[in-house]
């Protein structure tokens, strides 16, 4: 039978780091700015805590201040990813280049940076395996609430997660919050959706994409974080993320560009992502493959769905992707 206590908890750890990333997309987005490169910043994020983690274990030794254990990792990953934030934004805001362009490139850079400090740590710790561990800075990261074994299938299902699973929730729901029940939110929108009249109205444009681009690179870093020292137990390898960051991207269409319907939509696609482990396929590998499609497939069909129905609630911000000229206003 199949054994949902079990499945369920591994697809809300698969989920929370597209989670992350697809509540930083969404907030980037709604001020106009399609930043493709989440990929990479989640690849920043992820590295850049785990260069924090590894000097701090090295330079504390066995005396790690538990405090200290989480703080320096997840301020060397907030530092790493507002750094691609703001490089993207000089080019696409400041320099007015391409989004998209901008956006691959990204992925392409923050891929190759963490590989290379990724590496170069490797050599560090001169290990036969090609990965570098840190196991108490991870034991730290994962630790769950005392109770939640007492509870049974609830605490299981419920109380057995890190406190960045319950950040990932709190941040998805305070950004819904933000965007659709306040004036930042609706100053926000607006900028998005025609950033000349926002302009016109004396909003300043380039501030809120700045500010948004940096919050959502934070939010999307803090998921590379999450996979590297929860998921994976603090062990770091080069290009062990996957298609995760993609899988992010292709989530913001998926929940319509709201951040609150991506605390399910992100269960489910962890849960479709680690199907094929969970679903007997025998030797038969095609089917596996089949299996791992899945997250894909209900991305196309959602998409072609929301398309045909036409609704401008379903519709991405009408300024997505596009240069503002104040000149042109």
């Amino acid at each position: 039978m199949f054994d949902f206590i079990s499945f369920i908890p591994r697809a809300v750890m698969q989920g929370v780091p597209l989670m992350l990333g697809c509540t930083g997309e969404t907030i980037t987005e709604k001020s106009g700015n399609l930043n493709l490169g989440t990929a990479g910043i989640m690849y920043v994020g992820g590295i850049s805590g785990v260069i924090g983690a590894f000097l701090y274990e090295n330079a504390a030794g066995t005396e790690m201040n538990p405090f200290l254990t989480i703080a320096i990792p997840l301020l060397c990953c907030i530092v790493g990813s507002i750094l691609m934030g703001l490089i993207y934004c000089f080019l696409t805001v400041t320099l007015r280049a391409n989004q998209n362009v901008t956006g691959l490139a990204l992925t392409t850079f923050g891929v190759g940076l963490g590989n290379f400090f990724g590496g170069s740590l490797i050599k560090l710790v001169k290990t036969d395996i090609p990965s570098v561990v840190l196991t108490r800075t991870s034991q730290a990261f994962s630790r769950t609430l005392p109770f939640a074994d007492r509870l049974g299938w609830f605490g299981k299902i419920f109380l057995s997660y890190s406190f960045l699973a319950y950040v990932a929730i709190a941040l998805a729901l305070f950004a819904s919050f933000v965007l659709n029940r306040t004036r930042t939110g609706l100053e926000l929108r607006s900028v998005g959706e025609n950033p000349g009249t926002a302009d016109a109205a004396g909003i300043n444009v380039v501030r809120y994409k700045y500010l948004t681009t940096c919050i959502g690179s934070v939010v999307s870093g803090l998921g590379g974080l999450y996979y590297v020292m929860d998921y994976a137990s603090g062990v770091w390898s080069n290009n062990a993320f996957g298609d995760r960051g993609w899988l992010a991207i292709a989530l913001v269409i998926f929940t319509i560009w709201r951040p609150s319907v991506s605390i399910l939509a992100s269960i489910l696609f962890g849960g479709l992502y680690i199907l094929n482990v969970y679903i007997p396929t025998g030797t038969n590998l095609a089917i596996k493959e089949i299996y791992k499609m899945a997250p894909y497939i209900v991305t196309i069909v959602v998409l072609v769905i929301s398309s045909m129905q036409k609704k401008r609630e379903n519709q991405p911000p009408a300024a997505l992707g596009l240069s503002y000229f104040r000149e042109e206003r």
